[in-house]
């Protein structure tokens, strides 16, 4: 056999080992049941944003806006 055989030989079955990993992994990730969101009460409603201008000549302009 040629380098290019050897070559394209393991890079086709490390291409296969990493699709069988991946598909055990997702198969272990949907093993563990439904998706819940996470809970919303404990987080803050407040929220905030910041608004950043700049000017053609001068410095920037930074507002915050509640």
């Amino acid at each position: 056999m040629n380098r290019g055989k050897i070559v394209a030989i393991i890079t086709g079955a490390i291409s296969i080992l990493l699709a069988i990993a991946y598909l055990l992994l997702v198969q272990l990730l949907d093993f563990r049941g439904e998706m819940k969101p996470a809970p919303t009460s404990q987080l803050s409603h407040q929220s905030s944003v910041v608004a950043y201008s700049l000017p053609e000549y001068g410095q920037a302009v930074v507002e915050k806006i509640y």
